[in-house]
């Protein structure tokens, strides 16, 4: 793994920083490139600018390891009223939620009937219930909490990340059943014995994953649509072209990116016929996911060293 990124990733999980660093105006400017801002309004408003575009979203409320169950129920109620609102303005959003954020680290049971009520809630606006995909200690229970909710409702969908050894076994035992799988390349601080350390390797991956699951797709026209969540444009066109001739349409599946990345090939690809679903993430609690997004490309650490210059 590449010194900055290790770096990062270890940054990102230091509760010191969480709690100092987004007081620094530098650090809170510098962030606002990827997040519209910290409140559920400002997140609805990005979603409403992005369907003027023909580009889908799906939005998260920031926040992970809840420890009190009362606290849970707050982010309960937060998703439900988002969902209101969604309906309100019919907007073709979906929400993507953390179990850590519902309960998990507590009680898997708490998690799960919590999980239930917002994917309850959704169905009711016909909207899609994302469940993210945490570190490693986490994928056991997170799939095994998805499979139960999945039993009873079909607006629920899963996120694998590609860098896992595991990841291949976990789509075979998904596929039987739902193609509403969004594959990210992962972005936690994993052992090599865990995870693939090798950026080759984890693109080599993430293709395989995707012809497979979007040749699945076809078969689950039932199911919300698979998203493939990567800013590698390359990769993306290679997984289109391979997926294409096999007789995959574009309308099948999605392209998901971040708020704030690539946004002009965002816009492109949806005037191509691509669908294109864009993630707004928001809220106070944005240092951990922030770091991780700088640690998934370097790069925008210049965005950062350009704020704090000015």
């Amino acid at each position: 793994m590449r010194p900055l990124r290790t770096a990062l990733l270890w940054a990102s999980r230091n509760e010191w920083l969480a709690e100092r660093v987004p007081r620094f105006r530098f650090a809170r400017a510098a962030v606002r490139r990827f997040i519209p801002g910290e409140d559920l309004a400002d997140a609805l408003s990005a979603a409403g600018e992005f369907e003027d575009k023909h580009m889908s979203s799906v939005l998260t409320h920031l926040g992970e390891n809840v420890n009190d169950a009362a606290a849970t129920e707050a982010v309960v109620r937060h998703y439900m009223d988002a969902l209101d609102k969604i309906g309100a303005h019919r907007l073709d959003t979906h929400i993507s939620i953390k179990l850590t954020q519902l309960g998990l680290d507590i009680d898997p049971d708490l998690a799960e009937r919590n999980v239930r009520r917002i994917v309850e809630r959704a169905a009711a606006h016909n909207a899609v219930v994302w469940i993210d995909m945490e570190s490693s200690d986490y994928v056991e229970g997170t799939l095994a909490l998805f499979h139960s909710v999945l039993a009873d409702h079909r607006n629920v969908g899963i996120c694998l990340q590609a860098y896992l050894r595991r990841t291949p076994a976990d789509l075979d035992a998904l596929l039987p059943k739902t193609a509403a799988i969004r594959l990210v390349k992962g972005a936690y601080m994993e052992p090599a014995s865990i995870a693939l350390p090798h950026k080759r390797d984890v693109d080599a991956a993430f293709l395989r994953l995707s012809v497979k699951l979007l040749r699945a797709a076809r078969e689950h026209t039932d199911a919300p649509s698979p998203g493939l969540a990567s800013h590698d444009i390359k990769l993306l066109e290679q997984i289109v072209r391979t997926s294409g001739t096999a007789g995959v349409a574009k309308d099948l599946y999605e392209i998901q990116m971040l708020y704030g990345i690539r946004a002009r090939e965002q816009e492109q690809m949806a005037r191509e016929g691509h669908r294109v679903r864009v993630l707004i993430s928001y809220g106070e609690a944005w240092f951990p996911w922030y770091v991780r997004r700088l640690a998934e490309r370097p790069a925008n650490l210049v965005f950062v060293v350009k704020s704090l210059a000015s």
